[in-house]
């Protein structure tokens, strides 16, 4: 995933927070907004209710992970935040995402 596609300011995460539509599951939260380009950008956040550094570290990367794989499914034009619950602490990779595909065919961006 290139830098550009990447959420990384506070400011552009509380911008889609606070303007986004929000879905969830049992492991992950999923908020969008319109961003006006025709790119996708994304952002992963893990909190400390998750684990310790190790912990946050390996979910985070399986998310991205899971992203990376799946980028080409994605409709372009949207900030995408995923936010890691705390029952994703000892999920697999597999479970990671499935979890991350269907957030997004919930909230209809994924090309058919």
């Amino acid at each position: 995933m290139q830098a550009s596609n990447k959420i990384k300011k506070n400011q552009e995460f509380r911008q889609v927070y606070s303007k986004g539509k929000s879905m969830a599951n049992k492991l992950l939260i999923i908020y969008i907004t319109n961003n006006n380009i025709d790119e996708v950008r994304v952002g992963f956040t893990v909190s400390k209710r998750v684990g310790n550094s190790v912990v946050r570290s390996r979910v985070k990367r399986l998310m991205k992970e899971s992203f990376r794989l799946n980028i080409n499914k994605v409709k372009k034009g949207y900030d995408i935040v995923f936010v890691a619950r705390t029952t994703a602490n000892n999920s697999s990779y597999k479970e990671i995402e499935s979890a991350m595909l269907h957030l997004l065919r919930k909230m209809k961006l994924t090309i058919m």
